[in-house]
C-alpha cells in the first residue's frame, strides 16, 4: 500500500452508511440499547479498527480481556463502573483509554456519539 495523502482516512468525507443493531440481550443489565457503528477503517492485520459508534440509553455488560478501546465523547454522556462497583463518568469532549482486562459495564446515560480506536493484540 502506497503512503500517500489517497491513504488517509477522512471521517468527516466518508460516505459509509452506518449498521444498526440491538445489544445482544445476554449482555444487557438494564434497557435495550440500539447502536449504530461506522467502522472508517481496519488495518490488513485486523488489529486495529476506528470509527464512529452512537447508542440509546442502556446499560450492559463490557469485556475487554482481549482488546484495549481508545474513545472520545463528541456527544451523550456514559459511565464504566468495574467489576468492582468504582465508577467513572465520561462526557462530550472527554476522551480516554479502556485497557485490555478490564472487565465491568458500560451504561449510556445520555444518547451517546464517539470516536473510537480498538487495538486487538496478536
Amino acid at each position: 500500500m502506497s503512503n500517500s495523502i489517497q491513504t488517509v482516512i477522512d471521517f468527516n468525507a466518508s460516505t459509509i452508511e452506518g449498521s444498526v443493531s440491538a445489544m445482544a440481550p445476554d449482555r444487557c443489565v438494564h434497557g435495550q440499547p440500539e447502536q449504530t457503528l461506522w467502522n472508517q477503517y481496519q488495518d490488513s492485520s485486523k488489529q486495529m479498527l476506528s470509527g464512529t459508534w452512537e447508542c440509546t440509553e442502556g446499560k450492559w455488560d463490557a469485556d475487554y480481556s482481549s482488546k484495549s478501546e481508545f474513545c472520545h465523547i463528541l456527544s451523550g454522556k456514559v459511565v464504566l463502573t468495574d467489576k468492582d462497583g468504582q465508577a467513572s463518568s465520561f462526557a462530550a469532549g472527554d476522551s480516554f483509554v479502556i485497557p485490555n482486562g478490564f472487565i465491568g459495564t458500560w451504561e449510556v446515560i445520555e444518547p451517546v456519539r464517539k470516536l473510537y480506536v480498538i487495538v486487538t493484540p496478536s
